[in-house]
């Protein structure tokens, strides 16, 4: 039984209104606003390096020169640490994104191949271009056959017979079944 409202108007009873229908979502409206949201932050992350970078300049400026040269000299080690150090983070970032891919990178690929186009700025790897790259890359083609390795013994296809359809064949049929193999199961135990 629904509940009912009385209203001010001479007594009449109104029913509740359903206010709960199930709203409609555009789908395309929320990437739109996705894309809008993710341009909007990558501009305020862009602003914010550069500003950062503009800053540290200011503040590489006004050291005096003993200072200036001692951090020119830390950030040389740095730089070269994160190149050498990069570089191998990277390739194994690429393996890593291939093997998850289920892609082989063959070793005359990797042997040549230029791992800086895969660091950032900040050397760290840049998972954009490893991810793109991984993408262009052949993908493995599905086996023509189903690949049932080490799950213990297969059917043969052939149609097994049980216990009751044996009591309604004649000797000879039976013969004939397992000659066919339609008994292995009953015979070997297969299941």
């Amino acid at each position: 039984m629904s509940e009912q409202i009385p209203t001010p108007e001479a007594g009449k009873v109104e029913e509740p209104k359903n206010e709960t229908q199930p709203e409609t979502v555009d789908v395309d409206a929320l990437i739109a606003e996705r894309d809008k949201w993710k341009t909007f932050a990558r501009t305020h992350e862009d602003r914010w390096k550069t500003a950062s970078k503009e800053l540290d300049d200011l503040r590489k400026a006004s050291l005096p020169d003993a200072e200036r040269v001692i951090e020119e000299a830390k950030e040389k080690a740095r730089s070269e640490t994160l190149a050498e150090v990069g570089s191998r983070l990277a390739t194994a970032e690429l393996r890593a994104a291939a093997a998850a891919a289920g892609v082989v990178i063959p070793d005359t690929v990797t042997q040549y191949l230029d791992v800086s186009r895969f660091i950032g700025d900040d050397g760290n790897p840049n998972a954009d271009a490893i991810s793109s790259f991984i993408a262009s890359l052949p993908q493995p083609k599905a086996p023509k056959f189903s690949q049932n390795v080490g799950i213990g013994p297969q059917s043969s296809g052939v149609s097994q017979l049980t216990r009751e359809d044996l009591g309604r064949m004649t000797p000879d049929q039976i013969n004939k079944a397992r000659d066919e193999g339609r008994l292995n199961s009953l015979l070997y135990g297969e299941p």
